[in-house]
């Protein structure tokens, strides 16, 4: 199910102008599931996918601990990567919900 709530997450970011450089991008012990940029911002997007929810928003899932992995994952993509320009760090999350007759797409930009 982590797969396919990446595709639409990726699909939806796209459509939404978002240009993908990468998809489960890893370095060390990070792993980011889609980088992209779009108006002057690299962002890095976590996607959190359930079933149902019933156990809280994905959201809530993502304490400190993967924070700070987020964050040097960034620093570390920004080394590899000296010329993507001067872009403005963001991170965000998309939370989407595969229901049995729906699915529901959350994208909350600078959620961290």
């Amino acid at each position: 199910m982590e797969k396919e709530g990446e595709l639409i997450a990726f699909m939806v970011l796209q459509r939404d102008g978002f240009t993908i450089l990468e998809t489960n991008w890893r370095f060390q012990e990070s792993k980011v599931d889609i980088i992209a940029k779009k108006e002057g911002f690299l962002i890095f997007t976590e996607v959190k996918t359930r079933k149902s929810k019933k156990f809280g928003k994905q959201s809530d899932a993502i304490d400190k601990k993967k924070i700070a992995i987020y964050k040097g994952a960034a620093q570390d993509y920004l080394i590899q990567h000296t010329g993507k320009g001067k872009l403005e760090i963001r991170f965000d999350i998309v939370n989407i919900t595969i229901g049995k007759d729906e699915t529901e797409i959350k994208h909350i930009p600078n959620a961290f």
